[in-house]
């Protein structure tokens, strides 16, 4: 993942706050994040919490981006049943897409995060892409603008 271009990705969608709980893959946010001019960092301690947050920080106007763990995507699950669907919610997501690698076929990975992920926002009815390595320029404010219109939840994947 190029950390890098996509916290500049993230500040040219004039996204205004990161909701975010570290993990092994986005750790390198932080120290790009923190003091950004533009993007405020906010760290939470569980996942459903984010979404939480996310969801005041949207009702208030601003414009946050949830970047969370595959696993922690499926702990929040609750939270964002209920902020996407019964409240209507449009929320970004940025999701570490744990598994990705081990092989090409989802079926035939390890580790059940990364068989998973993807039937589980298709049960959602969440959109996602996956995002390759360069694409962030174009993917992320494509998903933001899509968002910030109301137009529902989207989330982007960050292969691991």
């Amino acid at each position: 993942m190029n950390c890098e271009g996509l916290v500049e990705a993230l500040s040219d969608a004039e996204i205004t706050h990161v909701v975010w709980l570290p993990d092994s893959e986005t750790g390198a946010l932080e120290e790009l994040l923190d003091g950004h001019p533009s993007i405020r960092l906010v760290r939470v301690c569980r996942e459903g919490e984010a979404m939480a947050i996310a969801a005041g920080l949207t009702i208030g106007g601003a414009r946050p981006a949830v970047v969370i763990q595959s696993t922690g995507f499926f702990e929040a699950g609750d939270a964002l049943r209920n902020v996407a669907h019964d409240c209507g919610l449009s929320l970004l997501l940025l999701i570490g897409y744990r598994g990705y690698s081990q092989h090409p076929e989802p079926d035939k990975r390890a580790d059940s995060a990364g068989r998973v992920l993807e039937p589980t926002l298709e049960a959602w009815r969440i959109p996602y892409e996956i995002l390759e390595e360069g694409s962030e320029a174009t993917a992320v404010p494509r998903a933001a603008q899509t968002v910030q219109a109301g137009e529902g939840t989207r989330a982007l994947l960050l292969p691991e």
